[in-house]
C-alpha cells in the first residue's frame, strides 16, 4: 500500500469527549486539526447532538474523516465504568482490584447498565445476559463488589 493511497482512505479518530462540552481545545482541537478538519464544525454538532444528555458525562465518539476533510460521527453511549462510579458513589476504583473493596452495587443496577450498554451499536448481537456479565466483571476490575 503506497502512502497516496493510504492518504486517500478515509480516517478514524477516536476521542472520550465531555457531552455538551466540546470545544477546540485538546483533545478534541489536535485530533481533527492534524486531519485537516475544522474543529469548530464538529463542537457545534456534537454539542447540538449531546445536549439531551447530563452536561460532562463522557461520550466516547468514532469520527470518521473523509479525504476531502468531511466528516461524519458516531457517538456511543458513556463506558461502563462511568455508570458503576454513579450508580456506587465513587470517584475512582480501587487501586489494587481483588485485594479492597470499595464499595457494593446491587445486581438491579448491573441490568440498568447493561440495558443501556445493550443500545450501542456494536453491542446488538450479544445477549443480554452477556453484557450484563461484562458490567460485573467492570465492577469487579472498579474493586465493586456485586451484592443481589
Amino acid at each position: 500500500m503506497s502512502k497516496a493511497s493510504a492518504k486517500a482512505a478515509a480516517q478514524l479518530v477516536r476521542l472520550v469527549v465531555p457531552a455538551g462540552k466540546a470545544a477546540p481545545t485538546p483533545p478534541v482541537g489536535p485530533a481533527l486539526g492534524a486531519r485537516g478538519v475544522k474543529s469548530m464544525d464538529f463542537c457545534k454538532e456534537f454539542n447540538a447532538r449531546t445536549a439531551h444528555i447530563e452536561p460532562g458525562v463522557p461520550i466516547p465518539t468514532m469520527i470518521t474523516v473523509q479525504p476531502d476533510r468531511s466528516f461524519t460521527f458516531i457517538t456511543k453511549t458513556p463506558p461502563t465504568t462511568y455508570f458503576l462510579k454513579q450508580a456506587a458513589g465513587l470517584e475512582k476504583g480501587a487501586a489494587k482490584p481483588g485485594h479492597e473493596t470499595t464499595g457494593t452495587i446491587s445486581l438491579k443496577h448491573v441490568y440498568e447498565i447493561a440495558k443501556i450498554k445493550a443500545t450501542d451499536e456494536h453491542m446488538r448481537h450479544i445477549s443480554m445476559e452477556s453484557i450484563a456479565r461484562m458490567v460485573v466483571g467492570s465492577a469487579r476490575s472498579l474493586g465493586l463488589q456485586v451484592v443481589p
